[in-house]
């Protein structure tokens, strides 16, 4: 099973999205600071959604979907607004 989540910074409100095959273990990489693209000086990571996949091609896809600055991210971000961190 392959997940596409996003995550938001808890103090910079930064979203960051990505796939991965075990959730919980990546999440807790992107809190312990050794990934380059989700390191911070302070804060954690908090996830705000998930899709799940039983095929790596179809999560491949929709990552890629939501990476690119489009209608696809919009159309995530607007339906998932009430659930990401406020300001």
């Amino acid at each position: 099973m392959y997940s596409v989540y996003v995550i938001q910074h808890n103090k910079t409100k930064e979203l960051y999205f990505g796939k991965t095959s075990c959730l919980f273990d990546r999440l807790l990489r992107h809190n312990d600071n050794s990934k380059k693209y989700t390191k911070r000086k302070s804060g954690k990571w908090i996830l705000i959604y998930v899709e799940s996949f039983r095929n790596k091609k179809d999560a491949d896809f929709r990552e890629l979907a939501l990476k690119k600055h489009g209608n696809g991210k919009r159309w995530l971000k607007n339906r998932i607004r009430n659930s990401m961190l406020q300001n």
